[in-house]
């Protein structure tokens, strides 16, 4: 029990630092500057969210509510994938608020997803981003996380089933379209005028977006309609996949095959953390608890003292070659230190139902 309480207190302490660093700090460094209406600092909304809720930090509402306050003008100034992160926690604050103005906001972006977005020949969302670059007829893994979430949580806030069927088809598809039937691992893109998955880079913070998403999207919609049975064994076959290249440190490498190349931690951090999510929902038995653990060992190793979480490689489109994921500097990022995050908070509530002799982790993102 005692050794309970104290670890529970290591992870609280270093979750605050994290945090603290995510929001104490202001910067307009690209990794690190909160005030973008991105995908970057959407990771990081995203997150808070998760410490709100996971993590039994209600005071971290706050600033998200403070951080829509200072931003909410730049609303739909960009629909791209990329901007839609922000939107993922739109349901939640309209249902701790009751202001209109988060549903209305919403319902309109959710609508432009549904009818208007830019599809590939699949049908699957293309990947936008608010750079002035174009990614014509490519299916991304980050995708899912960036934009399939908002549409999960939308779905459930409002009833809508039109949101949900959509989520469902795009987890699916981007499922599909990006698995390897041999390795069972994700690529990080598929190219459909192409047909390939260009470089075929086994990129490891790509799996990350998919296998923590993928059961929170689950999670949202199951109430409004089946799962498909091939997103769950999709799933399923992808955790497993990655266990087998999981590092003896608890880390994947940044192209999750080549053991020779740099661990990465953000990417470690997501999958983590998406085992604990995997688990909550039902899909992986309680060895990924284990698993996961090894990888939280791995990932406080990499926290500074002042909260800063290290070895996080920079924004990474789809690259010419594997060679080059290795060649993509790591600095400090909103996502490094959300993903981290959002793996703390479960270590911390997995700690607090060892403490009361539960089993299991309960699944409070739905």
């Amino acid at each position: 029990m005692a050794n309970d309480l104290m670890e529970r207190s290591r992870l609280a302490e270093t979750a605050d630092r994290v945090y603290r660093r995510m929001t104490d700090m202001p910067t307009k460094d690209w990794g690190m500057n909160l005030e973008e209406w991105d995908w970057v600092p959407g990771v990081g909304l995203i997150s808070i969210l998760a410490y709100t809720e996971l993590g039994e930090k209600s005071s971290a509402i706050d600033d998200l509510r403070g951080w829509i306050d200072r931003n909410k003008h730049k609303a739909g100034e960009s629909k791209t994938i990329n901007a839609m992160a922000p939107y993922a926690v739109f349901p939640e604050l309209y249902r701790r608020t009751g202001d209109a103005w988060y549903l209305e906001t919403a319902r309109r972006i959710g609508d432009w997803m549904v009818k208007e977005a830019p599809r590939t020949r699949e049908m699957a969302f293309e990947h936008t981003v608010t750079e002035d670059v174009l990614f014509p007829e490519q299916v991304w893994a980050d995708t899912v996380f960036m934009a399939v979430l908002f549409l999960a949580r939308l779905a459930r806030l409002t009833g809508d089933r039109r949101y949900a069927e959509e989520a469902a088809f795009q987890l699916r598809i981007h499922l599909q379209l990006l698995q390897d039937p041999d390795t069972g691992l994700l690529f990080h893109g598929w190219n459909c005028g192409s047909g390939d998955h260009m470089s075929s880079a086994y990129w490891t913070r790509a799996n990350a977006w998919v296998v923590l998403a993928a059961p929170w999207i689950a999670g949202e919609i199951a109430g409004m309609m089946e799962i498909p049975g091939d997103i769950v064994h999709r799933y399923q076959r992808l955790a497993e996949a990655l266990r087998g290249y999981q590092g003896e440190n608890g880390l994947w490498p940044t192209v999750a095959d080549h053991p020779h190349f740099y661990p990465e931690t953000s990417g470690s951090a997501g999958i983590a953390a998406g085992w604990f999510a995997g688990n909550a929902i039902g899909w992986l038995d309680d060895s990924y608890l284990d698993a996961a653990q090894k990888t939280l060992n791995g990932v406080l190793a990499q926290v500074a003292p002042d909260g800063t979480v290290t070895g996080v490689s920079g924004g990474t489109p789809v690259m010419p070659s594997i060679a080059a994921y290795n060649e993509i500097p790591c600095y400090p990022t909103l996502y490094g230190q959300g993903l981290t995050l959002i793996l703390l908070s479960y270590a911390w509530a997995r700690a607090g139902q060892s403490e009361r002799g539960e089993t299991g982790v309960k699944n409070k993102m739905q």
